[in-house]
């Protein structure tokens, strides 16, 4: 669930259906540095972003919200752990952030599990990972679906990013204690999977 901390006022009527999920991102300064942040409130006129750095009252932004894409903001006051933003949207890029909204609450509301498939784990758990610019790094597949997979491994990739599993090209969709979760960008049958994921 969301974090407790509350937005604005003016903020707490379009959340009434908030996703019941929490979103990663990042946002790029003015002076183009950019830094990542776990998105724990949400909502048609705001959010809330955990981040140590925390940038002072006023400061324009644009951020990256996995699963609603781009955004301007312009940052509030801070909180406990991060800071508040005020999303700066006309009226087309606030309709389909209300319609991206909703669709994460029903998605949320339907969904049993984050993944489509059960997941099992697999009997040879050593593979390894193919960045975007070619560099391999070896990993754990924790556990796998004919749609994704959960790895152990030590870099964290950006959000979103596209990367190699094995033979199998996917994005990284969420962020784990020890890893991330990939979602595959074609569904697998059974019995691809130990010749194309685990070695």
């Amino acid at each position: 669930m969301f974090a407790s901390a509350p937005l604005p006022a003016d903020d707490r009527d379009a959340s009434r259906n908030p996703p019941a999920s929490i979103l990663f991102g990042r946002f790029m300064l003015p002076d183009m540095s950019e830094q990542a942040c776990q998105v724990t409130h949400i909502a048609l006129d705001g959010a809330v972003f955990a981040t140590p750095s925390v940038p002072t009252p006023g400061t324009k932004m644009v951020a990256y919200i996995d699963e609603l894409g781009r955004v301007e903001a312009t940052a509030a006051e801070g909180v406990e752990g991060g800071f508040k933003v005020q999303f700066v949207l006309n009226a087309s890029r606030r309709e389909r952030l209300e319609q991206r909204l909703k669709w994460l609450a029903e998605k949320a509301e339907g969904a049993t599990d984050q993944r489509r498939h059960a997941r099992y784990e697999p009997k040879d758990s050593k593979s390894h990972i193919t960045m975007p610019d070619g560099r391999i790094y070896a990993c754990e597949v924790i556990d796998i679906s004919l749609s994704g997979a959960a790895v152990k491994i030590e870099v964290m990739p950006a959000m979103g990013t596209y990367l190699l599993l094995g033979k199998m090209r996917g994005r990284v969709v969420r962020y784990l204690d020890n890893g991330f979760a990939i979602e595959f960008t074609r569904q697998l049958d059974r019995p691809s999977l130990a010749n194309e994921i685990v070695r």
